[in-house]
């Protein structure tokens, strides 16, 4: 965090920017004002009383005087709903600390000192779900950003690094297991039914890094042998009725352990090894030094209650969670604009290690629909930020799109322009140099300027610049070859304009339409705002293939005319170039007739290109079925959006839904044949056939295709899809096409699907989406009903955003032309602020696109951000996200 240093601020505290400020404008945190905490603390003893509803906690500092730092007698420790029982100073109970707001400063004459503080919190009465809280009757903790404070008085800030030793005692019979961060050192039997353990954490960490967990939990175990040939004691710990569907998350969590030392030189440095699955959780998992805890979502899978795409990600969230044990502990952040420094190098490394695992192919193109879906829409907003921020005022919403998958993509970059080998050279060189470091994202460039032999000067204008760059293509034959003249331009953002052209790496390759004939790939690196580069011809009628594989999260414009891009989608050798020219066909079409460019030839002619595209796909016997469903998937409705408003044009989302549906019967119609075909085909592959996860996501595309231009075919198809099911993706792709039709077999097997998995929170979780996200045309009220269901909690994130978060994304209902689905989310975030900020302030960003939208729905948009606004005692979180929406 940075800080603006002030007369009541000396040290440049990261917790705080301005003197008293007012309720109503949370101080903004500057980057530039970063100072170092004046003191160290090299070790945090803590002692924890446990209960439900009553917790006495214990911390003992050693503190010393930081060199670095400016000398000072203060030593301010920050709290949040905290107050003080007891404080000592070398043993002895003082007087001389004074509270200033909500963090508690003593007075500190000397070189080092021992500071205990005694402290009395009540867990259950804590739904924000920051620090310790209670959840089914089990004890948690959640530290990341600024939890800690919550538990105790503390420096609490990612650049004071600790070594923490624990000790836990609570009720035996409520519960039973006690778990810290590091090693169990000693553990006994205490007084009146209680129990006691201690952890030692040989590490250095800092406060956000600490977790605890107390309950009746029960635990899937397999040790790990790493490279050196140490064992580590591997712990999934589950409540008992979950136990069997952790086998997943154990496997993931060894293939993990292996790939990261394989591909990155790096070896896990504790005995043991424990991941903790929480049903109440704000966050996907949180990476806790040797102690995982994670979202329930994210650890329970079975194929009776979890889809294809529910298991990937259980793999590639253990997998995250661990690879930060080196990329965000071993070495964490110096403040928390640094934040990408960890969490968009982990995301590469997630992405990496899935593609090994599952094909590389489809997981790209899966990373870039999760990128285009929600970062681009964030770059182009008036919440755009660069993935290191320069300011903020709540550090929770800059847990984003852009400083995970964008900060990704940069560092992405870096791997295509040094190749796999010397990247690995940089790495190392980050991980040894920087090891037991709070570190900055200029520490990671300058190593890899080192360590990889790349000058990249101007490639830090990544880290600073928002905005998603804007590269537009033209050609001409040229004596030596064709000549390939790239323009970029990087748009405003809010707070930004006339920004410097920056380094985008882009793969290319030039081939021929005529003959059929595959350039040879290239990679050319565009540094100018203009440059012209001479790429080699493959036969007379060029096609040029560009930024293959997503080699940089660019927007790319060119004019390519249909026929080329159905060329590109038949036959180029690149996957995601491929996929690319089914998208922007798609794109360009869409767009065009939402806009009410096409007359009525241009929209049959546009239908039956992008028919011969798919076609194309279809009858390609050398495809596999999981690439196959990929290339068949329209761009989504987000996309579609960002397309249309660009320059002076503005979206609409009622024209884009109409023009898509239409699109899609079209192609329902066009296809109908090859579409029966492919069906037959896969229909009875078992489950555990290897073609099975290809066949599985065909069945429910081509069941989509049918519900635009069949919906009493696609009714009968869908219902006997999930009657056969033996599997959750069939069901839930079945259920998904029935919940958006008029029919009674929606009814029917909504029904069987709640009856069958009631009591299973996480599939009903799922029972809970599939309504919200429908096409039905009364899903509004049918929404409205579901908030009233006895299953739905507003204290439960997961729920929440089952039901919510959602219906935010259904561009039917959420865009309704009255304003009802605009209303019902503010409605939600007035709600929520009170009961869980972190989680109310993530619903605001879909109400932020009100600038890029036509002007009736704009009005309405905006009237229910002025609405959220004028709420009294609005949470840090939602205000800032509200005010930026509004002034952005």
């Amino acid at each position: 965090m940075d800080i603006a240093t002030s007369p009541t601020n000396p040290e440049g505290n990261p917790e705080l920017a301005d003197a008293a400020p007012t309720p109503a404008e949370p101080p903004v945190i500057l980057r530039k004002d970063y100072a170092p905490y004046p003191w160290l603390v090299p070790q945090t003893k803590l002692a924890f009383d446990l209960g439900v509803e009553q917790t006495r906690v214990i911390a003992t500092l050693s503190v010393e005087r930081n060199p670095a730092a400016d000398a000072t007698q203060e030593l301010r420790l920050n709290g949040d709903g905290l107050t003080v029982d007891r404080v000592t100073v070398d043993g002895a109970e003082v007087n001389s600390w004074v509270m200033d707001g909500p963090d508690l400063v003593i007075t500190l004459p000397g070189e080092r000192h021992e500071v205990a503080i005694a402290t009395t919190i009540d867990p259950s009465a804590n739904t924000t779900l920051m620090g310790l809280y209670a959840s089914n009757g089990m004890l948690c903790t959640q530290c990341e950003a600024e939890g800690f404070r919550r538990i105790t008085f503390f420096p609490d800030r990612p650049d004071v690094l600790s070594t923490y030793t624990v000790r836990m005692e609570g009720p035996k019979a409520q519960l039973p297991i006690l778990l810290c961060n590091g090693n169990k050192v000693a553990e006994g039997e205490g007084e009146g039914g209680a129990h006691w353990a201690e952890w030692h954490d040989p590490w250095p960490k800092p406060s956000y890094l600490f977790a605890l967990v107390a309950g009746d939990l029960v635990a899937n175990s397999a040790p790990f042998t790493t490279m050196s040939g140490r064992e580590v004691e591997c712990n999934i710990w589950v409540r008992a009725e979950d136990l069997e569907r952790t086998d997943h998350a154990l496997e993931s969590l060894h293939r993990s352990m292996k790939w990261d030392e394989e591909t990155f030189g790096r070896e896990y440095d504790l005995d043991l090894y424990n991941i903790v699955a929480v049903s109440d959780f704000n966050m996907g998992a949180m990476e806790n030094k040797g102690l995982n805890v994670f979202n329930t979502k994210y650890v329970l899978a079975d194929p009776d209650t979890a889809t294809d795409g529910d298991f990937d990600a259980v793999e590639g969230v253990i997998a995250h969670e661990y690879f930060h044990n080196w990329s965000g502990n071993r070495i964490t952040c110096r403040d928390w604009f640094q934040l990408s420094l960890k969490e968009g190098f982990t995301v590469l490394r997630d992405q990496l290690f899935s593609q090994d695992m599952r094909g590389e192919a489809v997981k790209r193109i899966e990373d870039v629909r999760i990128l285009r879906a929600a970062q681009f829409p964030e770059d182009a907003g008036p919440l755009a930020h660069p993935i290191r921020p320069d300011s903020y005022r709540e550090i929770s919403n800059f847990y984003t799109a852009t400083v995970y998958n964008k900060g990704a993509e940069v560092i992405r970059m870096m791997r295509s322009m040094a190749g796999v080998e010397r990247f690995r050279a940089g790495t190392d060189l980050y991980f040894d140099r920087h090891d037991g470091e709070a570190a900055t994202c200029e520490d990671f460039i300058t190593a890899m300027e080192d360590g990889a032999g790349l000058e990249l000067a101007q490639f830090r204008r990544w880290y600073r610049q928002a905005g998603t760059p804007r590269v537009e293509v033209s050609q001409e034959l040229g004596d030596g070859g064709l000549m390939l003249t790239l323009k970029q331009t990087v748009p405003d953002t809010p707070g930004q304009t006339n920004k410097g052209a920056m380094p985008i790496p882009l793969r290319v390759a030039v081939h021929c339409r005529e003959t059929g004939a595959i350039g040879e790939e290239q990679l050319v690196i565009l540094t100018l705002d203009e440059e012209t580069f001479t790429l080699p011809l493959a036969g007379p009628v060029p096609v040029v293939s560009i930024n293959r594989g997503f080699t940089a999260p660019v927007l790319i414009k060119r004019s390519l005319t249909r026929e080329d891009l159905v060329f590109l989608a038949a036959q180029d050798d690149d996957p995601f170039a491929r996929y690319e020219a089914l998208q922007e066909l798609a794109v360009q079409h869409l767009v065009a007739a939402a806009s009410g460019e096409l007359d009525e030839a241009g929209r049959a002619a546009g239908k039956t290109a992008i028919g011969d595209a798919f076609r194309s796909i279809l009858m390609d016997e050398a495809l596999d079925d999981a690439m196959r469903g990929e290339l068949m998937m329209l761009p989504n409705e987000t996309y579609l959006f960002e397309a249309m408003a660009t320059g002076t044009r503005k979206a609409d989302p009622g024209a884009i839904h109409r023009e898509r549906e239409q699109l899609k019967a079209a192609l329902g119609v066009t296809l109908k044949r090859e579409l029966e075909s492919l069906y037959a085909r896969i229909v009875d592959v078992p489950f555990n056939d290897p073609a099975g996860r290809g066949a599985r996501k065909l069945k429910t595309q081509i069941a989509v295709l049918f519900a635009a231009s069949e919906p009493e075919r696609a009714a009968i198809m869908a219902s006997r899809l999930f009657d056969e099911a033996d599997n959750m993706t069939d069901r839930q792709g079945a259920l998904m096409v029935l919940c958006g039709l008029e029919c009674a077999e929606r009814e029917e097997r909504l029904k069987a699907f709640y009856d069958r998995f009631e009591g299973n929170a996480l599939v009903v979780d799922k029972w809970f989406t599939l309504q919200a996200l429908s096409l039905h045309p009364d899903v509004i009220n049918q929404v409205s009903a579901l908030a009233n269901h006895p299953d739905f909690t507003m204290k439960n994130p997961n729920r929440v955003r089952s039901l919510y978060m959602a219906f935010a994304g259904n561009p039917q209902g959420f865009h309704s032309v009255d304003g009802a689905g605009y209303r019902m989310i503010a409605d939600v975030i007035i709600a929520l602020d009170p009961i869980n900020p972190q989680t109310a302030a993530r619903f605001v960003s879909p109400l932020g696109k009100w600038r890029r939208i036509e002007s009736m729905r704009a009005g309405l948009m905006k009237a229910e951000l002025e609405r959220i606004a004028a709420v009294e005692g609005l949470s840090r979180d939602t205000f800032e996200q509200v005010s930026r929406s509004l002034d952005g």
